[in-house]
């Protein structure tokens, strides 16, 4: 990698992790009212969003890590072209989270690194390797996402509508990685992957 293209991948990960993300689509639920004023409700809520957060913080890692390595340029702009769609995926989230009057997971810049690492380490295994774990990330947070549309309290339409439509980009980002030739997973690695989403959602959860 050039000095330049090591400058720009690092401004990418600061700009990720520190700065605010911007979308280009409108926030979906944006004209819906706010109405979820229980506290615990509110706080059930925001802890959701918080980990819809931090999951978006890791698919930037990802997706920076698969495209650095992947030896196919249309298959990198496949995964740049993805990497934007969950930068509004995170600013929506990020929104929602100010809205509910909480602050983001603490624990985004090691989750970054370690997507990061694992991001580049799938690249490295070839891209049908590379694109297989991608269609099977994708394919967790959809049932993930699923997840969180039944936990969210009725009543938050704001954050329903955010994870609705983040759950239609995650369908579309793993078709289009088994467009390109993903590989099936094994079946240990899979169960692997869903056992450390728990841990890290558990986590982000809360802190």
């Amino acid at each position: 990698m050039s000095p330049d293209q090591l400058i720009l991948e690092f401004d990418r990960a600061l700009r990720t992790v520190l700065a605010p993300a911007r979308s280009v689509r409108p926030t979906p639920g944006d004209n819906l009212p706010d109405i979820v004023q229980e506290l615990d409700q509110r706080r059930h809520a925001l802890g959701l969003m918080r980990v819809n957060h931090c999951g978006e913080i890791c698919a930037q890692a990802l997706y920076q890590g698969q495209a650095l390595t992947s030896r196919d340029p249309e298959i990198r702009e496949a995964l740049r072209g993805a990497a934007d769609e969950e930068t509004e995926h995170l600013a929506w989230t990020e929104q929602r989270i100010a809205e509910l009057g909480g602050r983001k997971s603490l624990l985004n810049p090691l989750l970054y690194l370690g997507s990061l690492t694992l991001g580049l380490a799938a690249g490295a295994l070839g891209d049908k390797w590379n694109l297989g774990f991608l269609a099977e990330t994708e394919r967790q947070v959809e049932a993930h996402l699923d997840g969180h549309l039944l936990s969210l309290p009725e009543d938050d339409a704001r954050s329903r509508a955010i994870v609705e439509q983040m759950r239609l980009d995650e369908i579309q980002h793993a078709e289009t990685a088994v467009h390109y030739g993903a590989a099936e997973l094994p079946a240990p690695v899979k169960v692997a992957m869903k056992m450390a989403a728990k841990v890290m959602t558990g986590a982000a959860y809360r802190i």
